[in-house]
């Protein structure tokens, strides 16, 4: 069993920058992979980012790439996710999540195994 929970939404203006954070506890979370995603209302959840288990490879939607980095570290259980640049339609709830097993960095919601509660993001213009 894995534990996660997000910290660090909030309000933030068009083109700004926030840093969501997800603190984890449970089994040896170097055989997990750990990722974002995000739902507005009115919308699938869709995915964001991913990262493997020791940092090395990651992965971006599209609409996240060259604005969004995530990383981790794992001497703290704990994966980040700065954002910059941010655009209204960035606008949602985010999850933390983690699959096993680490290597496999997927899009698909229904594979990731763990989930935290969300953080609300809104980008106001």
């Amino acid at each position: 069993q894995v534990q996660l929970v997000e910290s660090g939404g909030g309000l933030v203006q068009t083109g700004g920058s926030l840093r969501l954070s997800c603190a984890a506890s449970g089994r040896t979370l170097t055989s997990y992979a750990m990722g974002w995603f995000r739902q507005a209302p009115g919308k699938e959840r869709e995915f964001v980012a991913a990262i493997n288990g020791d940092g090395s490879n990651t992965y971006y939607a599209d609409a996240v790439r060259g604005r969004f980095t995530i990383s981790r570290d794992n001497a703290h259980n704990a994966h980040d996710l700065q954002m910059n640049s941010l655009k209204s339609e960035d606008t949602a709830i985010y999850y933390c999540a983690s699959r096993y097993p680490e290597h496999i960095l997927t899009s698909s919601p229904d594979v990731w195994h763990y989930w935290g509660q969300g953080t609300q993001v809104t980008v106001s213009s």
